[in-house]
């Protein structure tokens, strides 16, 4: 006779700072909980080298090593970690079930359980330039909030014409020398009220422009940039750039099940609850206005807890 396949209290897809903490919430609450992480815990944390911002660490952390602790911290309470990634999701059914891409992991009947937490993260939408992936960290960043501190008194450019390269600009104002914003069209997406505050803070706008060129030794030491009008180039000098060009929700595989803005993000509200019973979205995946390493973690813990609320009632 087959085993009877294991009903998980809680499964989180995505080993982030919003999957771990959920897992952690709910391994503490006596819950049993399980992690799918593809790769390596933490998600774009764990590519980050210091992090500055995150409370507790008066000095910085790595991400790789914040990953490692929030992994340890929730596997400490019985929190589960399979090292796979979810082929296939059937969210409405309870208990939900996921296909995984590596059935060794769950047997046939995949990886059932009672309430998930989807916790796939985004990814920052990039310029697409060859050389723009070796400068991530030297000069190319795409978080002002995470990494403007390290450009105090220095110039940077702002690629962007949203609300998020707006905030960004306007936030590396207070911190550099000489901020630019580089956008491709002649009047920004945000609202109007932040172009003017931006004009406010002194940064310099640079319309009908995209760059096309990093320039850069070590590090970064200025951009290219092509204008509207053929064979209009310049050079800006600059000590980094900042992209912010969006965010790349990875939700593909909850499509036509789940409702979603135009940018790809979960709907959910500040509890994370989706529309369908027992389902959850936190941190970067779920539209929200904030998207740092403590927001996400904040996610995790309300979603464990409004997992545990849903699954009491069910008794």
């Amino acid at each position: 006779m087959a085993e009877e396949a294991m009903v998980y209290d809680l499964a989180v897809i995505g080993g982030g700072p919003a999957g771990y903490t959920a897992a952690l919430y709910a391994a503490r609450a006596g819950l049993s909980a399980v992690v799918l992480e593809k790769t390596a815990p933490g998600g774009q944390m764990a590519a980050t080298g210091i992090i500055d911002n995150y409370p507790g660490f008066d000095e910085g952390v790595e991400g790789f090593l914040l990953a490692q602790k929030m992994q340890a911290g929730a596997e400490r309470f019985g929190a589960k970690t399979l090292y796979a990634g979810a082929a296939a999701v059937e969210l409405a059914p309870n208990p939900k079930r996921i296909t995984l891409d590596t059935p060794a992991n769950a047997g046939s009947a995949g990886l059932l359980a009672r309430t998930v937490v989807l916790a796939t993260g985004a990814s920052p939408r990039r310029l697409g330039l060859p050389e723009e992936a070796a400068l991530a960290g030297r000069g190319v960043s795409y978080c002002a909030v995470c990494d403007g501190m390290f450009y105090r008194g220095k110039t940077v450019v702002v690629v962007g014409g949203g609300n998020t390269a707006a905030d960004d600009a306007e936030y590396l104002a207070r911190l550099c020398k000489k901020v630019f914003l580089v956008h491709r069209r002649s009047a920004l997406r945000a609202a109007p009220a932040r172009q003017k505050a931006l004009e406010t803070a002194g940064v310099e706008f640079v319309w009908n422009s995209r760059v096309t060129e990093i320039l850069h030794e070590a590090a970064v030491t200025g951009v290219r940039l092509a204008g509207a009008e053929p064979g209009a180039e310049r050079v800006l000098p600059c000590d980094g750039v900042f992209v912010a060009i969006g965010r790349v929700p990875d939700t593909a595989l909850f499509a036509g099940q789940l409702p979603m803005d135009e940018a790809g993000c979960l709907l959910a509200d500040e509890t994370t609850r989706t529309p369908l019973p027992g389902v959850f979205a936190a941190g970067d995946v779920r539209q929200k206005p904030l998207r740092q390493i403590v927001t996400a973690a904040a996610d995790g813990a309300a979603a464990a807890y409004f997992a545990g609320e849903y699954l009491r009632a069910l008794h």
